[in-house]
This record gives structure tokens, sequence and C-alpha cells, in this order.
């Protein structure tokens, strides 16, 4: 299963803080709601968080900038999917990325009920993804 998801938004002025840079609050809740489509594909469940590794602001996304956020399923537990999750200021023009904030969150996959539930096995299916995947757990243990 691909699990593999992007969003670009253009930084507006009613997403920035008094400085002239995304709000990190904002910025935070989209990465939250990206990261919970990436763990639904996976699980084929709802999912909702469950655990935020620290999030590291590295540099800040000004007004105009295009912000891209990428989310993909890495690792998993019982009933818990681990997600890396990476903002980048994305040039309009050129596409070139810088990475202005990365994180890591742990859902947990509910039934009907909202009881956890259980998940498949993480298959990966290609070159790319197996990338994605060694690089995720690599960082995660530097982190």
């Amino acid at each position: 299963m691909e699990t593999f998801i992007e969003n670009r938004n253009r930084v507006q002025p009613r997403h920035a803080n008094n400085l002239g840079s995304a709000h990190g609050g904002n910025l935070l809740r989209r990465m939250d709601e990206l990261g919970a489509m990436s763990a639904m594909r996976f699980a084929g469940n709802p999912c909702v968080t469950a655990h935020i590794d620290s999030v590291d602001f590295e540099r800040p996304l000004d007004i105009g900038d295009i912000a891209l956020i990428e989310a993909y399923v890495y690792d998993h537990g019982r009933t818990s999917v681990r997600v890396r999750i990476r903002a980048h200021a994305e040039d309009s023009l050129t596409g070139s990325r810088a990475v202005t904030t990365e994180s890591y969150f742990v859902l947990a996959a509910i039934d009907d009920d909202r009881k956890p539930t259980p998940v498949l096995d993480l298959t990966v299916s290609s070159p790319e993804t197996d990338q994605l995947r060694e690089e995720a757990l690599a960082d995660e243990e530097l982190a």
C-alpha cells in the first residue's frame, strides 16, 4: 500500500504570526491532518493522533512561500502507525526545496466504537519507499 502523501499550500497572511512567518500551530495542524491521511490509507481504518515526537522547526516559512508537507508510514505496532512528516519551503519557479519542519507521529487505528484495532503488516513495494522507510528509521534513532 502506497502511503506517501504530499500537499502544497501558499502561506497566506491569515496563516502567519506577527513576524510574517507561518504560525507554528497552523503548520502543526496541517502536518497532523496529512499524517492522519497517510496512516488511514495504511490502516484501512480511522486513525487518531496518540503521540508526537519532538517537532523541529528548522527555518521559517514566510508569507508567500509554498509549504510542501509530505507524510508516509514507515513502521507500525499492533494497533499503532508511525508516520514521518516533513514540511519544506518549495520555490514555486524552480521546485527547489528546503526542509523547514520535521517530526514523527504515532497514530492509533480505531474501529467504529473508537477502540484500538489491529493494523496489517507494512509491506514495502518499491526501492523508493524502502529508502524512505530506512531513512526514517535511521533518523528516528538519532533523534
